[in-house]
């Protein structure tokens, strides 16, 4: 049996889609909803067996399904991968008034961890990003979320949006600390090839924050949050102690995860597959009891460490290099000598006492330093 794996479940559905995102996903459809919770029940019947670790449901938007279809899954997982009771189980939920109502039976059903995409507090901020809820129904999700049970809250913020200054962005910070919330997300703007944010950004790119805008935003978020209490354990992600996120954590160690429904990866015994992104032929294949289409590639070599050293190099800790000699049998700072002399001089790495880690500085071009070992 593969060594305890995260599970992700994929739920592709959204009351509506937002301009800015890439992920597989679909607006809602009675019928097309039912039939993929048919073909994931599908799916995990036949999955391979792996003990689970975490369960982490996203999408889409998981709770346009119902508590109670959410909770079969949930049940079938348990029962398939002897997920543990007292296991992090995260639902990803858009904070439209209709999800308070919702919030009592997803906690019964077994979510304990509660992923909420506000993006922002600031109303012009929300238009331009096409979201339709408003900074007021975040807080009474969050009071909702509380009274249903939920000890875990995360909140998502996305920083670079257009329009966006670095006042409207602080305040939006303030909106999230102020909510007493354990865990925050911050993520740049990413402009994704065929959304239609890629077609306003290729005629008029200067309605987008440049990267000095977004190197003082991050800025704030790390030196906001940090004021507040927060840790910064990941990039992208500040928790309160105790509060850091399980099932991404597994990701960032390079762990084995098994990804259910359409568009999902995988990464298991040394091996990265990915579901297709073509919803009908993903239904097709499950209910059908045939191989889920998809791509897939054995890591090996200096691609698995390469992979492995940039996923590290993410989290706070960095790279354990006595861990790595033991796992992938190498010498991290050996092998990657040249390469890691030529980033501590540059001031965006540290290394040394069995570890390399980011600087401050290294933490505004992780992207380019993680890159340098695959690269390698």
């Amino acid at each position: 049996m593969t060594p305890s794996a995260g599970i992700y479940v994929h739920l592709p559905f959204c009351p509506y889609i937002c301009p800015y995102c890439d992920f597989a996903k679909w607006a809602w459809d009675d019928a097309k909803a039912a039939r993929y919770l048919d073909a994931l029940h599908a799916e995990l019947a036949a999955a391979p067996h792996v003990a689970a670790r975490t369960l982490f449901f996203g999408g889409g938007t998981p709770t346009t399904y119902r508590p109670e279809e959410i909770g079969s899954v949930i049940d079938a997982v348990r029962a398939r991968f002897a997920l543990p009771a007292d296991a992090e189980v995260s639902v990803e939920a858009n904070p439209d008034p209709s999800l308070v109502a919702k919030l009592a039976g997803l906690r019964e059903a077994g979510a304990n961890r509660l992923s909420v995409g506000v993006q922002s507090f600031q109303p012009a901020e929300l238009r331009v990003l096409g979201r339709r809820h408003t900074p007021a129904d975040v807080e009474d999700v969050v009071r909702g979320a509380r009274e249903a049970g939920f000890g875990n809250v995360s909140l998502d913020l996305i920083f670079g949006a257009p329009g966006q200054t670095e006042e409207s962005w602080a305040a939006s910070l303030d909106a999230a600390i102020g909510l007493g919330v354990e865990h925050v997300s911050c993520y740049g703007l990413t402009i994704e090839e065929g959304t239609p944010y890629a077609t306003w950004f290729a005629r008029d790119p200067s309605a987008f924050a440049g990267e000095s805008l977004e190197a003082r935003l991050y800025a704030l978020a790390i030196d906001r949050l940090r004021a507040a209490g927060f840790e910064h354990y990941e990039i992208s992600n500040w928790a309160r102690p105790g509060f850091r996120c399980r099932h991404n954590a597994g990701y960032w160690r390079n762990d084995p995860y098994l990804g259910l429904g359409v568009g999902a990866a995988s990464y298991l015994d040394g091996v990265r597959s990915t579901h297709t992104r073509e919803l009908g032929a993903y239904a097709q294949a499950a209910l059908g009891g045939q191989p889920i289409p998809g791509e897939s590639e054995q890591l090996e070599g200096p691609a698995r460490v390469g992979e492995a050293i940039m996923l590290a190099l993410r989290t706070a800790e960095g790279v354990d290099t006595n861990r790595f000699r033991e796992r992938y049998g190498i010498d991290v700072l050996e092998t990657y000598r040249g390469v890691v002399d030529d980033l501590v001089a540059a001031g965006v790495l540290v290394a040394g006492e069995g570890a390399l880690r980011l600087t401050e500085r290294g933490r505004f071009v992780a992207n380019d330093v993680c890159g340098a070992f695959l690269a390698d």
